[in-house]
């Protein structure tokens, strides 16, 4: 059923979830609202859906759900999970109507989903030798691992799929690339891995992250990230206490291009080092404390992904594109910041941005 045909529906007539709900729930909840996923409930049947129905009415007018936070009007991507205001309006009514079921003959056929592996199997699979033990509670956590990959040549890496254990107090994860071998020998208070989170900036590469919601896709254009034969991998992960004590031994798989691409992957902050050469400062009760940082770019680029990285009081980020000739291009707009939810956006098309184009960015705190 075309997801079109949601907001068909006439405004005197009870939306029934088999007709004009379970397009939208398959299309925007169902691949983390299933076992073994994310989502920690699944929301594939009629029955599943009603009993959070008026959990899912007031989590999609906030927009908390799907959680897809770049505004529209500001750059296309892929793979958009952003609800219209028509189905937003739609899935109130059903709610309010008593959540009727329907005609059980217009029901779609439930999508597909790969089990394990979402992008088939990769070529080399690394997990953590021990787990590591996650507090119930106190200060977040940031740890290092180290993952051996003990390669026979250089490769490229076109996507990386992370499968956390314990996804519950696994925050984010930042996935680097180690050539010294100077990390494997770092360990720390008796357990897998060690503090020292600017290990990884300055002795490592980045290849990828991974933060809940994240979807593993290959990059696009035929690009990857150079893998050295020496290299090991380094995760840095970044832990938040549930409340009880929680065992993390992660998994990553990566996939290899076959060949070795044509054209080079890069990659800048603005500010940068995540604004922590910013001096931010803020002053009890500021609601608009404002970051702000430029990168001018020094070659003609075409920018395929964007994605924001902050903590618990950002409110909102911006980033403009101003190209030489004075005229603007909105990259990304995120009005309402979520900690929990940090995603790389890919573009539908790479923005074309000629040598001299400042990108600039603002950070608003509250």
């Amino acid at each position: 059923l075309p997801l079109s045909m949601a907001s068909a529906q006439p405004a005197n007539e009870a939306p029934t979830f088999n007709e004009h709900i379970v397009p939208i729930v398959f299309k925007n909840c169902a691949a983390c609202h299933r076992p073994g996923e994310v989502g920690p409930f699944p929301l594939l049947e009629y029955k599943d859906v009603r009993k959070r129905g008026k959990l899912i009415a007031e989590v999609t007018q906030s927009r908390q759900m799907p959680p897809w936070h770049a505004a529209p009007g500001h750059g296309e991507f892929l793979n958009e999970q952003r609800l219209t205001d028509e189905q937003i309006a739609l899935i109130r009514r059903w709610v309010e109507a008593g959540m009727p079921e329907g005609d059980a003959a217009k029901l779609p056929k439930a999508p597909t989903f790969t089990d394990g592996w979402q992008l088939g199997p990769p070529d080399l699979v690394v997990t953590m030798d021990k787990a590591y033990e996650v507090p119930a509670t106190g200060r977040d956590v940031y740890r290092n691992f180290v993952l051996p990959l003990n390669l026979t040549e250089e490769k490229y890496v076109t996507a990386v799929e992370i499968r956390p254990s314990a996804r519950n107090v696994v925050h984010h994860i930042l996935i680097f690339q180690d050539k010294s071998g100077k990390a494997r020998n770092r360990v720390t208070g008796g357990q897998p891995g060690f503090t020292n989170p600017g290990f990884a900036f300055t002795l490592g590469e980045p290849i990828t992250s991974w933060a809940g919601g994240s979807q593993a896709q290959h990059r696009p254009l035929g690009l990857a990230v150079p893998l050295a034969k020496s290299a090991d991998l380094v995760l840095q992960t970044h832990f938040h206490p549930s409340g009880k004590v929680e065992q993390e031994k992660t998994t990553v798989g990566l996939y290899f291009a076959k060949q070795k691409p044509a054209r080079t992957l890069v990659s800048f902050e603005a500010p940068p080092f995540f604004a922590t050469s910013a001096g931010i400062n803020i002053p009890a009760g500021k609601k608009d404390y404002k970051v702000r940082g430029n990168f001018k770019i020094p070659v003609d680029v075409e920018v395929v992904s964007v994605s924001g990285h902050a903590h618990l009081v950002c409110e909102s980020m911006k980033a403009t594109a101003k190209l030489p000739d004075g005229t603007t291009k909105s990259m990304i707009y995120i009005p309402k910041w979520d900690f929990n939810w940090q995603r790389e956006y890919i573009y539908k098309e790479p923005v074309k941005l000629p040598k001299g184009t400042i990108v600039d960015v603002e950070i608003i705190y509250n």
